[in-house]
């Protein structure tokens, strides 16, 4: 049963059906009967209840009687295993019992589950005599990390996201931010830094290669030189986080959402990320995966409640910096705060508006700001553009109410001025600020606008009569 840290094994349905078998029949007495085996089986190739359900295809096993058959078992195995056991981790938790080869039996610690009675005279001399641990194998993959040009200062961004990935080891962190704000670059800082810390770095633009099964079968196969099955390359990719320690940058995760409905809902070929990705959070292992994305996923909720959950997100806003003004050697330095603030510090935007400000103003930034400001220029109109069309109706609609007036608007003011109902303000108000796009004050009542950028984008685009506002 051995075997090396460095090369995750494929366990075989029947050996995990026998371990579970042994597990059960030492809690009741009793062996696995015909429905708790299809129920571990289903279980083990990653099918609902439902599907369970249909598969025995008996009248009497609904959907809930398969969740209660289930329930039990996973207590008389939480029981043995002396782990909180559930169907999110059944699987893992399983595995990494035979994988560790150490389960409890009655509080007492066994090593190897082919020995449940503790009397092997290996088994003594295997606890007697620690062994070493077998060495690491270092894989570092950053071919498709970006190459850095600019950094702007990031400290205090640095130095949060070091203190979750390296002091508290959280598994799943998100940085979020709307386009060109500087979020890759930020996480590749992050990853030059600390990447020593892991024995295997992995980064994935999930904008050239989206599904997840590929990208599990590339870490396998460059890692451990050899290809998994197909049904069982994501299994094996869990297994190698948890047996190794290792860091997963998952890049562009918008790209994986639903054009035209609320932010982070994964599309019919990718829901398998959002049960990854809760996975990753729930077991227990020493490695890490940060997404990067202009929205912010369902599953990433979760980090509003730190007591529960172990994931952190960073929502990351602009820079308050001069060094791309001085660069261009912009005047009338005591307006540039206006223009920053204008700009909400967007390195992107600056950038390509203080060119503007030098070619078309003579560098004469109060000049420019006595335009009806803030200036659209083609490449903001271009990005803000594939972001609106991403907006569903309820967004459009709230977006479009709060572009046409100067001052922030409450919930209740927004449902006097719109055909949508109370649910619906709430739900598309959420939407806008998981894409970073609203911006929200309190006072007494909570009060919503828009980002000034945006703002003028849809003013603009509805004065014009586009047909997408």
């Amino acid at each position: 049963m051995a075997e090396t840290l460095t090369k995750p094994k494929f366990m075989d349905i029947t050996e995990l059906l026998q371990f579970a078998d042994r597990l059960v029949s030492q809690q009741t007495g009793e062996h696995l009967d015909d429905l708790q085996k299809s129920i571990i089986q289903g279980l083990l190739t990653g099918k609902t209840y439902k599907d369970i359900a249909e598969d025995i295809g008996n009248d009497g096993y609904n959907e809930n009687y398969i969740g209660d058959v289930s329930r039990k078992l996973f207590k008389i195995l939480s029981q043995q295993l002396n782990e909180d056991i559930k169907k999110s981790n059944f699987c893992w938790t399983l595995e990494r019992a035979i994988n560790s080869q150490i389960f409890v039996n009655n509080n007492n610690v066994t090593l190897c589950p082919y020995y449940p009675n503790g009397n092997s005279e290996q088994e003594e001399q295997a606890i007697a005599t620690p062994q070493p641990p077998p060495p690491q194998k270092i894989c570092h993959d950053l071919t498709m990390a970006p190459k850095i040009w600019k950094f702007g200062d990031r400290t205090d961004e640095i130095d949060t996201l070091s203190r979750w990935l390296i002091d508290e080891s959280i598994p799943l962190i998100s940085v979020v931010g709307i386009a060109g704000i500087g979020k890759t670059t930020l996480v590749k800082k992050l990853v030059d830094r600390h990447k020593d810390n892991f024995e295997v770095v992995s980064w994935k633009n999930l904008k050239l290669s989206p599904h997840l099964t590929p990208i599990a079968n590339d870490i396998l196969t460059k890692f451990n030189k050899e290809s998994s099955p197909k049904d069982y390359q994501i299994h094996d990719l869990i297994n190698l986080l948890i047996q190794q320690k290792c860091l997963l940058i998952l890049d562009d995760l918008q790209e994986l959402f639903i054009s035209g409905k609320l932010a982070g809902q994964y599309q019919k070929p990718y829901k398998n990320y959002s049960q990854f990705l809760r996975t990753i959070a729930q077991i227990e292992h020493k490695s890490s995966i940060i997404v990067i994305s202009q929205e912010q996923s369902q599953e990433m909720l979760l980090s509003l409640n730190n007591d529960l959950y172990p994931i952190k997100s960073l929502t990351l806003s602009g820079l308050n910096s001069v060094d791309i003004l001085e660069s261009l050697q912009l005047s009338d330095r005591e307006s540039w705060s206006n223009l920053i603030e204008i700009y909400e510090g967007h390195p992107v935007y600056l950038e390509d508006v203080s060119y503007l400000i030098r070619n078309m103003f003579c560098g004469k930034v109060s000049e420019f700001l006595a335009e009806d400001t803030p200036v659209i220029t083609e490449l903001m109109s271009s990005q803000l553009g594939e972001v609106f069309e991403r907006l569903s109706s309820m967004e459009k609609a709230i977006a479009l109410q709060l572009s046409q007036v100067d001052r922030p608007l409450s919930r209740s003011q927004l449902t006097e001025k719109l055909s949508l109902s109370s649910t619906e303000i709430i739900k598309g108000l959420q939407s806008l600020q998981r894409r970073c796009l609203l911006k929200t004050m309190e006072n007494g009542t909570m009060m919503f606008r828009l980002s000034p950028v945006f703002k003028q984008y849809i003013w603009k685009g509805s004065m014009r009569g586009l047909p997408e506002i």
